[in-house]
């Protein structure tokens, strides 16, 4: 049966390696279990039900993408996202976290329509590759921020909007441990060097007596304070629209991006270089979030830590269902979720930081055509608190910078069109 499924020979793998291919995923990976609750609680979602939904987000979303599409890449709630989510919409725009859920679904169903009618491949040919590493890059800052925040190492200031936090109390010190781990075992190519770092502090934590454990593992929590809970009406509200589509744009290239990266990586593109049932993992991922936001989580797409499990002879959707099998036991360790402190996942949130600013390599600073603009997406996000200002203020600047340079022809149609919608949005409809 699993050979008429996942087609093993034909691929050149086991059924052993692609077990081990998915448990080296998983640990990759395993650090959303800790972080996703961590930051959706912020906006008054229950805890424990987020904790589920993260888990069956995922679980139904590697599955999907497994048994569909068959290729061994697996999905979870996205980072940057959900703090866009939090952060964002909920915590500075005001809206309610069941708008948020609502604005993600919508999103999604957008997503799924997108692939069917392939109209991702005219959006995708149209945004420059450069403003897209510009907001990749604009994400990690924003992680960043709220990394160094939820650590207490950057604290509020009246006379300077921001300061240094106290950096002798236990919190600030055990994140900047728990940063120095992370880093230094990745480098060493540790399997689970984020969670090794979350657990690490976690442990030190509860040993210091500033947090504690009130056991491991126990029935998972109820998914009902948060289960269609979304309101899609709410969501439809014409100031949530750079929302929705914020959602929209960073799923669609970090999906992209992370499919044809982690395809390249398994040799699974055809001779022409494009990547066989696209189509089929796309509609996996557009499907996952729309049941994760019915579940109660934030945006699901795919993720490039699937690279690991690649690298350890993944080739199959079998790797990817284990994935999945992995985050549906996870279900049971919601007390070891519940006593992870926001200064523990500090340290990841900064580690994913790190990974997504390398993208402003490929940038020509030569050309400040392209280099000021993207400097501009990139700076927004932190400052002004905000993934989707970021991007309207990227394309703005694209646009004006490329027109009044005399490089107008450089513009496509999209990129006219977005920066228009993006001016009539930040001038008639902000906030």
């Amino acid at each position: 049966m699993l050979e008429k499924l996942f087609q093993l020979k034909a691929h050149n793998t086991t059924l052993r390696t692609e077990i081990l291919a998915g448990l080296t995923t998983f640990l990759t990976m395993a650090y959303i279990l800790f972080v996703n609750p961590s930051i959706l609680a912020e906006t008054g979602m229950d805890h424990g039900a987020v904790f589920v939904a993260t888990c069956l987000a995922a679980a139904i979303g590697s599955a999907i993408m497994g048994l569909v599409a068959n290729y061994p890449i697996a999905l979870a709630p996205g980072m940057g996202l959900n703090a866009f989510f939090t952060y964002t919409v909920v915590l500075t725009m005001g809206y309610t976290w069941q708008t948020a859920l609502g604005a993600v679904f919508l999103s999604g169903a957008i997503f799924f329509l997108l692939s069917i009618f392939k109209i991702r491949e005219w959006i995708i040919h149209s945004i420059p590759l450069a403003l897209r590493s510009g907001i990749a890059a604009g994400i990690g800052l924003f992680l960043a921020i709220i990394a160094l925040k939820n650590a207490g190492i950057v604290v509020d200031n009246p006379a300077t909007l921001v300061g240094l936090g106290d950096l002798t109390a236990g919190g600030p010190l055990l994140a900047c441990l728990g940063f120095f781990l992370i880093a230094a075992l990745a480098y060493r190519k540790v399997t689970g060097a984020v969670m090794i770092g979350i657990l690490v502090v976690t442990v030190l934590s509860i040993v210091l007596g500033l947090s504690e454990l009130n056991g491991v593992m126990s029935m998972p929590p109820s998914l009902v304070p948060t289960f269609m809970q979304l309101d899609i009406m709410g969501a439809l509200d014409i100031g949530l629209i750079s929302v929705i589509f914020a959602f929209l744009f960073v799923d669609l290239f970090d999906t992209s991006g992370t499919l044809i990266g982690v395809a390249q990586k398994a040799n699974l593109l055809d001779k022409d270089g494009r990547m066989p049932r696209l189509g089929r993992a796309l509609l996996a991922d557009s499907t996952a979030t729309m049941a994760g936001a019915a579940l109660g989580t934030s945006t699901t797409t795919s993720y490039i830590e699937s690279a690991a499990g690649i690298s350890a002879g993944g080739r199959t959707g079998l790797t990817a269902c284990v994935v999945a099998l992995l985050f549906l036991l996870s279900l049971f360790f919601a007390p070891l979720a519940g006593a992870v402190p926001a200064y523990a996942t500090a340290p990841a949130l900064l580690f994913v930081a790190v990974l997504m600013m390398s993208s402003l390599v490929n940038i020509d600073w030569e050309d400040l055509t392209v280099a000021a603009p993207v400097a501009i997406a990139a700076l927004a996000m932190p400052l002004t608190f905000s993934i989707a200002n970021g991007i309207a203020f990227g394309f703005i600047a694209w646009t004006a910078i490329k027109l009044l340079a005399g490089r107008w022809r450089d513009l496509s149609p999209a990129m006219w069109i977005l920066s228009i919608l993006f001016v009539i949005k930040l001038g008639w409809f902000a906030g």
